[in-house]
């Protein structure tokens, strides 16, 4: 009996030991990442949404911490959250243009603020401000990229909204990709379907960096991979004037649905069907031989 109540004994304790120790490492690792690096310069930014992002998280440049989130607070009257970051003084390199993300430690880890570098020569100073962002991702979002799907950094303030009309947007969503090159640009701001018309009004919200779009340019709604999301590609085109606020693409092209690939692969056939050529391998219109 004795012997027994030693053993239950002793595996209590080796279960709270563990814990305890559990709790020391994670407030270990927590204090660590988080420690002040001396001397520090205030950079502010701004998220559509922060997630779990909390005081005191590691603002970090390729993996390497650089400083801290001093403070998360929502902007009056606005749908945005403004979190000030915390660099330290030896890393006065940043350019303005780069772009801020809120990534998550692993799978289930703390969130902390990364920061890409951008291509400007000017570094962002004391107080100023890192307009391009990238939000925390939601369940939602990340399914979408992993079917081919894509976003663009998020620009608040920093945007013109230009229109398309299409006669089929397919799957086409607001928060959408708009694409030049494959590079986003900017995303699509609404989708609604144009009063006493069967065309949808496509409105795009463009960073104002990509504000030399040629007025000629053209729209189209593409897909990404085979089953992935749908985004906007906008073909540049060769005017010296160019798209401003409230303007509209006079080219675009609509989605293409499943069937409408089908219907055109059964009509022109392939390209071994075609090989013969011949009066048995042609059609005519429908009014043929009529008088």
């Amino acid at each position: 009996m004795t012997q027994r109540r030693s053993y239950a004994v002793g595996t209590g304790l080796f279960i709270v030991l563990g814990f305890a120790a559990l709790a020391y490492l994670a407030t270990q690792t927590t204090s660590v990442a988080n420690a002040s690096q001396g001397s520090s310069y205030v950079v502010e930014t701004h998220f559509a949404n922060v997630g779990q992002l909390k005081t005191r998280a590691p603002v970090k440049i390729a993996g390497v911490r650089v400083g801290s989130v001093q403070s998360i607070e929502l902007v009056p009257g606005k749908e945005e959250a403004k979190v000030t970051l915390s660099i330290d003084d030896r890393h006065k390199d940043i350019p303005d243009d780069s772009v801020a993300t809120i990534f998550t430690s692993g799978l289930l880890g703390d969130q902390y603020v990364g920061i890409q570098f951008g291509r400007s020569k000017n570094p962002v100073k004391e107080g100023g401000e890192i307009g391009l962002t990238r939000p925390a991702q939601q369940l939602e979002e990340m399914l979408g990229k992993f079917f081919g799907g894509g976003s663009a950094p998020d620009r608040l303030g920093g945007t013109f909204h230009v229109t398309g009309e299409f006669t089929n947007v397919g799957a086409l969503q607001p928060g959408a990709a708009v694409k030049m090159a494959g590079v986003p640009i900017g995303s699509v701001d609404s989708v609604v379907i144009k009063p006493g018309s069967s065309e949808a009004t496509v409105t795009l919200a463009i960073d104002k960096r990509y504000s030399q779009i040629p007025d000629d340019s053209s729209a189209a709604v593409f897909t990404s991979g085979l089953i992935g999301s749908q985004y906007v590609a906008i073909q540049p085109g060769g005017s010296p004037e160019y798209l401003a606020e409230g303007d509209s693409f006079v080219l675009t092209q609509s989605a293409l649905q499943l069937e409408d690939l089908i219907g055109k692969f059964l009509v022109n056939g392939s390209p071994s069907d075609n090989k013969s050529g011949g009066a048995q391998g042609s059609t005519q219109p429908d009014n043929a031989g009529k008088k």
